[in-house]
């Protein structure tokens, strides 16, 4: 891959976690309120943003190393949100849009891959140092 093509990719990447942040909060204002989805929505919200976030901060690394950091976090934090995805899904509440949810759970799960190799990549590359 080339620079330009991997500065595409990058870039790409960053919207399209910024659509699926949006996304998610959006839906959280559309589910209905109680002492659950409380809880719920408050770690939903909280990880996806955090994915957002840490992912920015890995395209601003300064090293390999601080990359690796970073993009661990986003792991886990994009992972952390399909699983908060998944109990809402599990909870089956009514009037919640179905479509929406598998979709954002759909995208959570490719974010989630897509960072989780770059991670792997960039250990595997700090290993052959």
């Amino acid at each position: 891959m080339s620079d330009n093509d991997k500065a595409k990719f990058v870039e790409e990447l960053k919207r399209r976690i910024f659509d699926w942040v949006n996304g998610v909060c959006d839906f959280c204002e559309s589910l209905p309120i109680n002492s659950t989805t409380r809880v719920v929505i408050f770690q939903l919200i909280k990880s996806s943003t955090s994915t957002g976030a840490n992912h920015r901060a890995a395209s601003r690394a300064r090293s390999q190393k601080e990359f690796f950091a970073k993009i661990s976090i986003t792991v886990e934090e994009s992972d952390e949100s399909l699983y908060w995805l998944n109990i809402i899904k599990a909870r089956n509440y009514n009037n919640i849009n179905q479509t929406e949810l598998d979709r954002l759970i759909k995208e959570a799960d490719e974010i989630t891959r897509i960072l989780a190799k770059a991670r792997y990549n960039t250990g595997k590359s700090m290993n052959n140092e």
